[in-house]
């Protein structure tokens, strides 16, 4: 098991790509602290896991507000003893529009998430692995954080900012053995990817060289992988998870 008996924090954990890294987490052996502003689906994938044999624990938590999320990892800490791994998953896909016809309440509700959650769950991460022997941070940005497309400013801006903030982080703290990188997927057959396209997640697979979307499993195994020791000489990385869509030109 690549995760035996790692004391890992997964925001965003009720769905999507956060309950498949969850759930991967969990089958390589790690102790899981759960977090989601989504209580039932939360507590849902918790007993899960806990009936498949596994440790996980849920904490109501929104990213967006930084005393739920201290607490969050002042709850892991007290549960488990440390912080380990940490994957930071939580995001909306935010309201979409021209930049000058948007409502700069929405934009700033997109980026409190995005910017704000990621920037909240690493503070207190990185100080929870400061008081233990290192560990190892990966941060959910996108292919639209190396890239962009109009009329979703407010999601690009903040998936392109967590890329800038997985970065510094990173240097910050590679010689203190705390490990940070970011995932780029591409369009992965999620909750909010079918959101996004209405339902067609083959119109979504039109731009992808492999011709499909992905599998939330897909980018859960690479999530495992960042955060295991396998993955010890990496950091300040943003890896694409995309099918090859960001290597073409045209």
């Amino acid at each position: 098991m690549m995760l035996r008996d790692k004391i890992a924090i997964v925001t965003g954990a009720a769905s999507g790509l956060g309950a498949a890294s969850a759930r991967a987490m969990a089958r390589e052996g790690a102790v899981l602290m759960l977090a989601d502003i989504d209580a039932e689906g939360g507590a849902a994938l918790a007993a899960e896991i806990k009936t498949a044999g596994g440790a996980a624990e849920f904490c109501r938590t929104d990213v967006s507000d930084e005393d739920a999320v201290a607490e969050m990892v002042r709850q892991t800490v007290a549960r488990f003893g440390g912080l380990d791994i940490a994957y930071n998953s939580a995001g909306i896909e935010g309201v979409a529009g021209l930049v000058h016809e948007l409502d700069m309440a929405d934009v700033k509700r997109t980026l409190d998430v995005l910017i704000g959650g990621t920037y909240h769950a690493m503070k207190y991460e990185i100080r929870a692995m400061l008081e233990s022997a290192g560990g190892a941070i990966v941060n959910a940005s996108s292919t639209w954080g190396l890239n962009a497309s109009p009329g979703r400013s407010p999601y690009i801006a903040g998936k392109h900012a967590i890329g800038g903030l997985t970065k510094s982080a990173a240097l910050e703290h590679a010689a203190g053995n705390i490990r940070i990188n970011a995932i780029a997927p591409g369009p992965i057959m999620t909750p909010m990817l079918l959101r996004d396209w209405k339902g067609d997640a083959e119109k979504a697979a039109a731009g992808v060289p492999m011709q499909r979307v992905g599998r939330p499993e897909e980018v859960a195994e690479a999530v495992v992988w960042l955060c295991s020791d396998k993955a010890s000489f990496i950091t300040g990385h943003i890896l694409p998870i995309d099918g090859g869509m960001l290597v073409e030109v045209g």
